[in-house]
């Protein structure tokens, strides 16, 4: 299959961003992870009470910790270190979003309106 140079571009725009966002996502998770059981922000609920918990349906569980449920957990992140490691997760998540977003300015400036306005749909369903 022949790549015309104007896509490899493009292809090396969208793989160099995601490259960059998945290690720095990485590095974010691992500095999460290491707070978290390093003890240095405190746990919303303690490591070692974990296992109490780990058997109860999700409603229950919800029910007995008070642990925020939905996005809820946005406020959180200041008082409890697990939600540090969620937010990790999230930014995970939102890589594939910025580098579509990335490529659409590339996509416009070579004329490709259609690809464009699909990548824009795609950052609109990732998002």
């Amino acid at each position: 299959m022949d790549v015309k140079e104007h896509d490899a571009a493009v292809q090396e725009i969208y793989a160099r961003w995601l490259d960059i966002g998945t290690r720095a996502s990485f590095a974010a998770s691992l500095v999460a992870f290491l707070v978290y059981v390093s003890g240095a922000v405190p746990a919303y609920l303690p490591l070692e009470a974990l296992p109490r918990y780990w058997g109860l349906p999700v409603t229950e569980f919800l029910r007995q910790t008070g642990a925020p449920s939905g996005w809820d957990w946005l406020s959180h992140l200041g008082r409890g270190a697990e939600y540090l490691n969620l937010a990790c997760m999230a930014l995970l998540g939102v890589v594939t979003a910025l580098c579509y977003a990335r490529i659409v300015p590339a996509l416009l400036a070579l004329g490709e309106r259609l690809q464009a306005a699909l990548a824009m749909v795609q950052v609109a369903v990732l998002l």
